[in-house]
């Protein structure tokens, strides 16, 4: 697998059924999401918010003409080491069969350039804890994990 080979652009409002689809690929992804034909009407308003945010990007990789990857990027404007920006990456998803075929590591230098022609100083994420494959992918490709990430749920989702 080649970058050459892959488009990387911004998803369209058509794209939200396949990425929800591919979030739903493992198994948290399986008790967190709801693919369903219809799509529930939340993925709909969240890509709406989301797509009029100049600071959100959701982001889909093709191969081949077929969506096989997402992720979505956040610019964050910070204080914190002398007003870094940040470029936040979140939901990094490849199809369940493509994994191991570098897609990811394409898209994550893609991520990265794009935050280096945004100004921004950090790339940075989250990953689940229970996502081990997913830890050594990142330490792999040269993210360091320097942080312990906790959250607090307000729904229960």
């Amino acid at each position: 697998m080649t970058e050459s080979e892959l488009t990387v652009r911004r998803a369209t409002r058509a794209d939200l059924p396949r990425v929800v689809q591919l979030m739903t690929e493992d198994v948290l992804g399986q008790a967190r999401e709801q693919f369903s034909d219809p799509l529930p009407q939340p993925y709909y308003d969240a890509f709406q918010r989301i797509d009029a945010d100049p600071m959100h990007e959701l982001i889909v990789v093709e191969r081949d003409g077929r969506v096989v990857a997402t992720m979505h990027l956040m610019e964050l404007n910070s204080l914190t080491r002398l007003a870094t920006k940040r470029l936040e990456v979140e939901g990094v998803r490849v199809e369940a069969t493509l994994r191991g075929q570098r897609i990811g590591e394409a898209m994550m230098k893609w991520a990265i350039a794009r935050a280096a022609a945004r100004g921004c100083g950090i790339v940075q994420l989250t990953t689940d804890v229970r996502r081990k494959d997913a830890h050594r992918f990142y330490e792999r490709i040269g993210f360091v994990a320097t942080h312990v990430g906790m959250k607090y749920t307000l729904s229960g989702k």
